[in-house]
């Protein structure tokens, strides 16, 4: 108990003669300025990362099942009723894409057309996305619907409100005798325009799903039935079902699994920033070690007394680790309040915008206990560490003589 009052004592700083209160203060507040920029760069990156997850969902389903050989299959009857009842499914959509070249007059563009089924909508969270138009390319069937991409409806000058906006699907015929028999076509008509992100607007185009079978001559096939699993579902479970089910001729994913490379890239960013800031904190413990060095001088008298009232190295060294530790752990939790508030107020405000056309007219912040934890548990260590100096030198110290009259 004593050590603690001590301790606390020294941190409020008393009547002291020389600059230890003032040097305590700097290196608090140097952690205190790292702490929040980790907890503000934690936050951000967790913002974009359950962005990008999100954008992802409109065309990354939770469960793909594609096949090893070749790019197209067929399940039998009995397979896809063995799918839909298992125990996690909540629906299933049968998909078919591949390259094509799309044509409107003299504008050309090589994209990714995907024949989609009337239970797409269900299992990938597009329609929440549609730029202009309506997301059902079955409505109206007395012509073929599409959905395009926005880069791609501006690059071929599509209008949704035009009834005379169409545009041809150019497909290889591998069955050609000739030049003239050397492409199967498709005629479209814009339905609606989808604005996600450029690596899906800049290359998707959605029909329906028997007219696009027709256009690559693959009645039946698909090349991924998508699966969306009811709300608290195991995936992982899911997909160790499925693999039994269907066998080694078929490879089941999960959403992270389809992503894999841009999930741990994301991750890695995110330590990467950290370990940077945990070396500016480091840095800015130096500080900390002088000034507990200083405080070691300057209690010279106290020591002497502790030891004189038979106190041990190590409860000297336990001392003034306490300090440090004090020190640091006021200036982590100024700095996650600091960080914490900085957080709430982007959320609310906006106060930081993007610029440019964006989905989102502001930098998206998400913060996390978790976070909060991995950075007072770091700025505690770092106290420790950087106490362990001026607690030895305490320990070995001889303290001052004391005269008494």
């Amino acid at each position: 108990m004593l050590i603690q009052k001590l301790a606390l004592k020294y941190l409020l700083g008393g009547k002291s003669l020389n600059a230890v209160p003032i040097l305590s203060r700097i290196s608090m507040i140097a952690i205190a300025v790292g702490s929040c920029a980790m907890i503000v760069l934690f936050s951000v990156f967790n913002g974009f990362d359950g962005l990008i997850k999100e954008l992802y969902k409109a065309f990354y389903p939770e469960i793909k099942i594609t096949t090893t050989r070749g790019k197209f299959f067929s399940l039998t009857p009995d397979t896809m009723d063995s799918i839909r009842h298992l125990d996690g499914v909540m629906q299933m959509t049968r998909v078919l894409e591949d390259n094509v070249l799309l044509s409107n007059g003299e504008d050309q563009q090589v994209a990714r057309l995907k024949g989609v089924d009337k239970q797409y909508t269900e299992v990938n969270n597009l329609a929440q996305y549609m730029y202009d138009g309506n997301a059902d390319i079955y409505e109206g069937r007395h012509q073929e619907n599409a959905i395009v991409g926005l880069h791609l409806a501006n690059k071929l000058g599509l209008d949704v409100h035009n009834a005379f906006s169409w545009f041809t699907v150019y497909y290889p015929n591998t069955a050609a005798a000739n030049l003239t028999t050397a492409f199967h076509s498709l005629l479209l008509r814009p339905t609606g325009i989808f604005r996600v992100q450029d690596e899906f607007d800049d290359t998707y185009v959605l029909a329906s799903l028997n007219a696009v079978q027709e256009l690559f001559a693959q009645p039946g096939k698909m090349s991924s039935l998508e699966i969306s699993l009811l709300e608290g579902a195991d995936p992982h479970r899911v997909k160790r079902n499925l693999q039994t089910i269907l066998g080694d001729a078929y490879r089941v994913e999960t959403r992270y699994e389809q992503n894999k490379t841009l999930y741990m890239v994301m991750q890695a960013e995110k330590w990467a920033v950290y370990a940077i800031l945990v070396l500016v904190l480091w840095i800015a413990s130096f500080n900390m070690t002088g000034a507990l060095t200083m405080l070691v001088l300057e209690k010279q008298k106290d020591i002497s007394i502790l030891k004189a009232m038979g106190a041990e190295a190590a409860t000297l060294r336990k001392l003034f680790i306490t300090e440090g530790v004090l020190w640091s752990f006021l200036g982590g939790l100024l700095g996650i309040i600091t960080g914490t508030l900085l957080c709430w107020g982007q959320q609310k405000f906006h106060w930081v915008t993007l610029e440019g056309a964006f989905i989102i007219d502001a930098y998206p912040v998400t913060l996390r206990f978790g976070d909060c934890l991995i950075v007072i548990c770091t700025v505690v260590v770092i106290g420790l560490l950087a106490s362990v100096f001026p607690a030895r030198k305490a320990a070995k110290t001889a303290g001052v003589s004391l005269s008494i009259s």
